[in-house]
């Protein structure tokens, strides 16, 4: 029988909540444990007992725990707990710590052995760190749309085939594909949207029911291993969206457990969320362990490397106002949640937070008062890059500074520049469609679009989709548009984005991105002419990069930091690229003249909507 202090618990720093609570197979049956503290009576309901209540009873202890045997409970098998609530209510609810559920619209739990001894990533797991200074460029895909499953994508070499059975992929279907894809396009990381169990296929898993149940449509929790140990074998990590504020307010699930309001708010203007689901009561000591040990659990049990974290700022200010204030049950939970996760994890473990708010900090160590996470999606930079793009060139002149703006804040935070599944859904328009023009004019400033986005300091997330240049919006029900490869314009994007992605990898230029005197404006003032201009300075070598949202080409002349030939690395607008341009290198020669307060200057030819990467090697002197 199972046996656990349960003091940490209480004090809401227990992050192991899932090796006493929950359903625990033993030798003749199956150990039950579960938090109901003003439940009248418990019994577990299931295969093993035909769903009779009275058989397998629940003993109460002084703190509020139920647990039970139940002889004869395999694996595999189904259960519930029905509980007499407070009320008097009789309600059949599903285990809050289950390992696994079955398939919506169903959604009884499920006993689940965990056991996987099939682990062959111990030196990725040794060497893994939060990638501060290395290449770090997340791939954000959506499992079951990553292919589609509903119908058989046409025959294009390099595409992924369809799962002939015509429902979710599984982990299986895809994982050789994606590491191949992830490898192509320079892709250090995968970053899975929720896997926890959801009954709402539109919500995308962002309303969770069951917080360490393994999502049944994409295979089983061994499954799931198997796919992350796989991936790490291939040098790829795996970043699990975590979803820490909000739960689902169906009855069989976690709203009013016992009858009370045990995971969520008593009053119900804190309770409920803008996404019709219920928030959690994060000053509740036990509902801190048992976030805290959910995260945990994907990290300890799959291996994850890291939680991007969801909605952080409705967590920060309540229901996300910052003129409400600070909910201070809520940051201090995030700062003890952090904090525990990279002691247990020897700070080798990416904390990401999707936060929109201006609140200080978030980046910082908890020791030195701050929330303790690694990065934070830069969404100031997401909006205000993609609402000059939108803009008719003519305007941008007045909107410069959208695109100069992100680099006055950069240094307050360690930001990951995101262009997320937030932004091409319900409307919005993909990443190439909203651009302004044109069919070539939309895929020109795109182009240039990514090439600033992986020039510009900090780390880079995309969603699947956005390297084949996609023009219908992502849907959850298809998987993305393969088949576009054999559109000469996508064809040759996808190349521009390996390519660009690949020069992105090759030097600490690029990536020692949060150190100041790595970025330096060339000339941030030109908009008359819509051109940007800046460098990016590795510890070996310089890269100038020259981006042009105009309609109109220039012969312009950039000051530079020292003599030497500038190589040519990168043009958008060559043809192999979906460009108007021949293919030729065209390097540029120093002068040594001053210009933008530089010794030295190189003249360029700069196309319309384009953009240019030059790279020179830093003289041994310097």
């Amino acid at each position: 029988m199972l046996k656990m202090d349960l003091t940490p618990f209480f004090q809401g720093r227990e992050i192991g909540l899932f090796k006493y609570f929950g359903a625990h197979p033993e030798k003749d049956g199956v150990f039950f444990a579960v938090y109901a503290p003003n439940a009248k009576e418990i019994s577990i309901v299931g295969d093993f007992n035909e769903w009779t209540t009275d058989i397998d009873t629940m003993t109460k202890d002084k703190d509020g725990v139920w647990t039970a045997f139940v002889k004869g409970a395999k694996v595999g098998q189904a259960y519930k707990y029905r509980i007499t609530q407070s009320t008097g209510r009789i309600l059949d609810k599903i285990d809050p710590c289950a390992f696994s559920a079955k398939l919506r619209p169903e959604h009884d739990s499920i006993i689940c052995d965990l056991t996987f001894d099939q682990w062959t990533d111990e030196k990725w797991m040794q060497e893994r760190n939060k990638g501060f200074d290395t290449p770090l460029s997340i791939y954000e895909i959506n499992l079951g749309s990553w292919r589609d499953r509903n119908m058989r994508v046409e025959e294009v070499e390099g595409a992924p085939e369809q799962n002939e059975d015509g429902l979710f992929v599984h982990y299986d279907d895809i994982v050789e594909e994606l590491i191949v894809h992830c490898q192509k396009n320079h892709f250090t990381h995968v970053e899975v949207m929720p896997l926890s169990e959801f009954p709402f296929d539109g919500s995308w898993g962002y309303q969770v029911s069951g917080f360490f149940s393994v999502t049944s449509r994409y295979g089983s929790p061994l499954e799931l291993k198997t796919f992350v140990n796989r991936m790490h074998e291939a040098g790829i990590g795996v970043i699990m969206d975590f979803v820490p504020v909000h739960f689902v307010k169906d009855e069989y699930a976690l709203a009013h457990f016992d009858g009370t309001p045990l995971y969520e708010y008593a009053k119900e203007e804190d309770a409920n969320s803008e996404w019709g689901t219920s928030n959690f009561d994060l000053w509740k000591e036990s509902v801190r362990s048992f976030l805290m040990s959910a995260a945990n659990y994907w990290l300890e049990e799959y291996h994850f490397d890291g939680l991007r974290m969801d909605a952080i700022s409705n967590a920060i200010f309540w229901k996300g106002n910052k003129m409400m204030g600070e909910n201070k049950g809520a940051t201090d939970f995030i700062k003890r949640m952090n904090y525990t996760l990279n002691q247990k994890y020897d700070n080798k473990i990416l904390l990401i937070a999707e936060d929109s708010t201006d609140f200080p900090n978030v980046c910082k160590s908890t020791l030195d008062g701050g929330l303790g996470f690694d990065y934070k999606w830069d969404l100031g930079w997401m909006n205000d890059t993609l609402n000059y793009l939108k803009l008719d060139p003519i305007y941008r002149k007045w909107h410069h500074n959208d695109i100069t703006f992100s680099m006055a804040y950069f240094y307050s935070e360690r930001f990951i520049c995101p262009l997320s599944h937030d932004e091409v859904v319900h409307g919005k328009a993909t990443i190439v469609d909203k651009m302004w023009g044109s069919y070539d004019d939309k895929f020109a400033q795109a182009r240039a679009l990514y090439t600033y986005m992986f020039a510009h300091p900090g780390k880079k997330l995309n969603f699947m989709g956005n390297e084949l240049g996609m023009l219908r919006e992502w849907d959850e029900m298809k998987g993305c548009d393969w088949f576009l490869r054999k559109y000469p314009m996508h064809n040759s994007f996808e190349k521009f984005f390996n390519e660009l992605t690949g020069v992105c990898c090759e030097s600490d230029a690029f990536y020692f991105g949060y150190d100041p005197m790595n970025f330096q404006w060339i000339n941030a003032d030109d908009a008359d002419h819509n051109v940007f201009s800046f460098m990016r300075k590795g510890s070996k070598d310089v890269y100038i990069i020259i981006i042009n949202f105009s309609t109109n080409p220039y012969t312009m002349q950039f000051g530079v930091p020292h003599g030497g030939i500038y190589e040519q690395r990168i043009n958008t607008q060559w043809e192999c690229f979906g460009g108007k341009l021949t293919k030729q290198i065209e390097n540029a020669k120093a002068i040594h003249l001053p210009l933008n307060g530089l010794p030295w200057r190189i003249r360029v030819n700069v196309p319309a909507l384009g953009a240019l990467i030059y790279k020179v090697d830093r003289p041994e002197e310097q």
